[in-house]
């Protein structure tokens, strides 16, 4: 397993995600998460977020679908006791995307509209919907998946970390195996937003290697963003 990560503050003054790689005997974890909430409140959340599942992630002896609901369900623990600390149940949210390779196998969760991305011969076949207003419309057939990009409701999400649950919200993959996964991609809507899924999968053919891969997309992203109000951005790339 080879990865790079890359994070931004776009154009805003502080940067709310957060990107964090585990490795423990073998095994991997990777985690992008995009915090909400602004004035250094997401920041805490995403952060929070992914120390907490590095730490499940350390302590871990079962397999990735034992450690995912243990881990993700930590998180969202750890984020609603420190809202209440910090008295800040309004400001202090966060979305994710967490990935898991134990025993040479890989499953993911996520919750929000921070993405993961599974490339096979440099094409998407697979890839998280988001918990969002204009996800819900495309997978109704009200629009066409590209037009989640530039929806006025872009940022209503349906589901994310730090509001109370009366069960989990976020959701799981079923395992799949490395075999049928030439690379994967983790990333927060600031990423994805300015880039898209055939120019992700081009510039994945031409890289000789996983940093080459996100740099050439990061500076994509850049490019795309110029003149627009960009949020801050994370992505890790896996090549398996």
């Amino acid at each position: 397993m080879e990865w790079h990560q890359i994070t931004s503050p776009g154009n805003r003054d502080c940067n709310e995600d957060t990107a964090a790689c585990f490795e423990r005997k073998g095994e991997f974890c990777f985690v992008a998460a995009d915090g909400l909430g602004g004035h250094g409140k997401g920041e805490v959340a995403s952060r929070l977020l992914a120390e907490t599942i590095g730490q499940c992630f350390e302590q871990n002896e079962g397999d990735a679908e034992a450690f995912l609901h243990n881990a993700l369900l930590s998180a969202q623990a750890a984020v609603i006791s420190e809202q209440k600390r910090q008295n800040a149940s309004c400001e202090m949210k966060t979305t994710a995307a967490v990935l898991a390779v134990i025993g040479g196998r890989a499953r993911w969760g996520h919750c929000g509209d921070t993405r993961l991305y599974v490339f096979h011969k440099n094409k998407v076949v697979c890839r998280t919907l988001d918990h969002s207003v204009p996800q819900m419309l495309a997978s109704a057939g009200d629009i066409r998946e590209k037009d989640i990009r530039r929806h006025p409701d872009r940022n209503r999400l349906l589901r994310c970390f730090g509001v109370e649950w009366d069960e989990p919200r976020y959701v799981l993959s079923e395992e799949i195996d490395l075999a049928n996964a030439q690379a994967f991609l983790l990333c927060t809507d600031g990423f994805w937003d300015f880039i898209d899924e055939k120019t992700m999968g081009r510039l994945l053919k031409k890289a000789g290697s996983v940093r080459e891969w996100l740099e050439t997309m990061a500076a994509v992203v850049e490019q795309n963003g110029t003149g627009h109000d960009m949020d801050n951005y994370t992505a890790i790339a896996v090549f398996v």
